[in-house]
């Protein structure tokens, strides 16, 4: 990592103190929270992904849904190693309305085994169970390996970011074949939310293939 990165990584933790201090604010404008449904994306997600149908999703179920996968520990509330319907409308209701958050400066670092990897195409995914509003965000990473990621701006008032949420991430690299694993088939997740530290510190992707 270059110490333009370092730098920035290192400021990240400021960056979103004040950003969500007094509510979802970028100067003037007020972001307002996604617009989720959050009883019905806690029963959307069970019945898409609660394959034994014993009411959570747990074991090789999660597999399935790294976004969730990524930040059990906070989901996961009564710690029984798997995530059921109310968990998750419990979560979408904390980013709603506790930190009331609009969207998120989002940042990441893409690496091949650990070194920086240039010119990939970067998505987060929202989960289905989420429901329609939800948009893709998108980024391509430059030197570095860095890059932010931004669902499309819907108007002048519009601010750059990401509304939190539970978010697939695929990686692909014109010209080149990277593994399933990291797209179409992909392992990778996020809970996006200020208060998921993984997020605050600045989130890593190291490939291996």
């Amino acid at each position: 990592m270059n110490a333009r990165n370092i730098v920035f990584f290192g400021l990240l933790p400021t960056v979103f103190g004040l950003v969500f201090i007094g509510g979802c604010t970028w100067g003037e404008k007020r972001i307002e929270p996604p617009a989720i449904n959050a009883s019905d994306a806690g029963e959307a997600a069970i019945a898409e992904f609660d394959t034994n149908k014993d009411g959570k999703i747990s074991g090789a179920e999660l597999e399935k849904v790294p976004s969730l996968k990524s930040n059990l520990a906070k989901i996961d509330t009564n710690n029984d190693k798997a995530i059921s319907a109310d968990e998750i409308t419990e979560r979408i209701k904390f980013w709603q309305d506790v930190l009331k958050t609009g969207k998120l400066p989002i940042h990441c670092n893409v690496f091949r085994n650990n070194q920086p990897l240039v010119g990939a195409e970067v998505k987060f995914v929202p989960e289905k169970f989420l429901g329609e509003n939800m948009k893709v965000a998108t980024g391509t990473t430059g030197p570095g390996g860095g890059c932010a990621l931004n669902v499309p701006l819907e108007g002048p008032d519009d601010v750059p970011g990401i509304p939190p949420g539970f978010y697939r991430v695929q990686i692909t690299k014109a010209g080149e074949t990277i593994p399933a694993k990291y797209n179409t088939a992909t392992t990778l997740g996020v809970d996006c939310s200020s208060d998921n530290e993984a997020v605050s510190r600045g989130i890593k992707f190291n490939l291996e293939y």
